[in-house]
């Protein structure tokens, strides 16, 4: 099973019309990005309280990259926020968001 099978798999699993779940999956020169769309009435099951399960699918997609020598992310596609400008800041932090160059540094 590859990385966009395991993705689509757990995500219907997670969702109740698994009919609207659609992965794209592109490659460039950091390594594979996964592009995740579901209903955006199930959007908050799929990113979860906090963030965690989004941060789980992650992790274990970069489980499966490790296992093929290659970088996997995972990139859930909100489009109301597509194209539009970040809202002024809360009084709550920003989650921390690793970036690729982080990430190599790791040597994973």
């Amino acid at each position: 099973m590859n990385d966009k099978e395991f993705l689509e798999t757990i995500v219907k699993a997670l969702v109740e019309k698994p009919e609207d779940v659609v992965v794209e999956r592109t490659i460039d020169e950091r390594g594979v990005l996964l592009t995740l769309k579901v209903n955006p009435a199930e959007m908050g099951k799929i990113i979860g309280k906090q963030g965690q399960t989004a941060r789980s699918l992650r992790t274990l997609l970069r489980i499966m990259g490790n296992k093929n020598n290659s970088y996997v992310n995972l990139k859930v596609y909100e489009p109301e926020k597509e194209g539009r400008p970040m809202s002024a800041p809360t009084s709550a932090p920003m989650p921390r968001v690793e970036t690729h160059e982080e990430v190599d540094d790791l040597k994973l």
